[in-house]
């Protein structure tokens, strides 16, 4: 099966990789903007494509002819404090990679969704594929992923279209990756060491959840060679709380009002104190709880491991700056001089 992953090099990326060498059989193609230059991503056709040029349809269209499937992982979450720039990307190469996929023909484009798609919902209870996919409005991230899925809505009549819907993707690897896009160099994460986070937030909507970057990977493997069509959520129990975290990391929570959580996040970001605006804050206090079952009953999908150690695992990451030898998940923080929120990382 030749196999295209757009994206390749990220966290999603590197995990998928992994699992279609180790399934053999494959000829895969690795698509990012910059090439990595690890020993672990030899043995297969690297083609470099920024996918929000303006030549990129045409790009991609060559890479992506006689591929019996493309996987569509390429996203930016920084930087933050430049929306053109993330539209360029999201919006405008997610399009190319659209549109590239139906003028070459493939049989089938499997994409990265998110829970972020969904519109706000419940926390007691667990919603499944057809849950509103109307976006979070103060999200700029969850707009763009209903944008996205509007493009996949119009081309479903011309090729087979998988969209899975992860919550939080966590590997160790990607310590220093996710410590830079959402935390920045302010945050001590060397603390995390020691194993704990002696004050954690508390409020009755932050729940969340999460699930291994291996196990993405198993559900993207899995879509990729069945013949399923349309959403699938994917993720782990158990449901991650501030009392859970609390708990893991012999830490207390404190309770915070919403307000409260999403000035703190617009004021520090405004100053360029960490990364990520309110939209963030908005966005996990909304986000609602995904049921799964349609993954385990058409995909014959489960998580592997659970939400707690999955965590566990990228704490340990980001306390020992954790990395890839490809650049999205490189151990550097940030260029010289560049604020968090700014510049491209990419």
């Amino acid at each position: 099966m030749r196999v295209v992953v757009v994206g390749a090099s990220g966290n999603a990326g590197t995990a998928l990789l992994r699992r279609l060498r180790a399934d053999g059989g494959h000829r895969i193609v690795g698509v990012a903007r910059r090439l990595p230059s690890g020993a672990e991503y030899s043995g297969m056709v690297w083609r470099s494509c920024d996918i929000g040029a303006p030549q990129a349809v045409g790009e991609l269209t060559g890479i992506f002819r006689d591929a019996d499937a493309v996987v569509h992982l390429g996203w930016q979450i920084q930087p933050s404090h430049d929306r053109t720039a993330l539209r360029r990307t999201n919006v405008d190469g997610s399009r190319a990679v659209i549109d590239a996929a139906v003028e070459a023909g493939v049989g089938a484009l499997v994409v990265a969704s998110s829970v972020g798609v969904y519109a706000p919902g419940p926390k007691d209870r667990r919603v499944a594929e057809d849950w509103p996919a109307t976006g979070v409005a103060a999200s700029s991230y969850s707009r763009d992923k209903v944008t996205l899925e509007g493009m996949l809505d119009a081309v479903e009549d011309r090729l087979r279209v998988v969209r899975l819907r992860p919550g939080l993707i966590f590997q160790r690897d990607a310590g220093s990756e996710i410590a830079r896009y959402f935390l920045g160099p302010l945050v001590p994460v060397r603390l995390l060491r020691f194993g704990r986070v002696p004050v954690i937030p508390d409020n009755p909507r932050l729940r969340l959840q999460a699930v291994h970057a291996d196990d993405v990977a198993d559900a993207y493997a899995r879509a990729l060679t069945s013949e399923v069509r349309g959403a699938f959520n994917i993720a782990a129990d158990p449901v991650l709380t501030p009392s859970v975290a609390a708990e893991m990391f012999h830490g207390r929570t404190v309770p915070v009002a919403s307000s409260v959580l999403r000035t703190a996040a617009a004021v520090t970001w405004r100053m360029h104190l960490q990364p990520v605006d309110a939209g963030w804050v908005q966005l996990a206090l909304s986000a609602p709880i995904m049921d799964t079952t349609r993954a385990a009953t058409e995909l014959g999908w489960r998580a592997t491991v659970d939400a707690t150690d999955a965590l566990r695992e990228l704490a340990a990451g980001m306390a020992h700056r954790a990395h890839a030898d490809t650049p999205p998940m490189s151990a550097k923080w940030r260029a010289p001089g560049r604020l968090p929120g700014t510049g491209n990382p990419y």
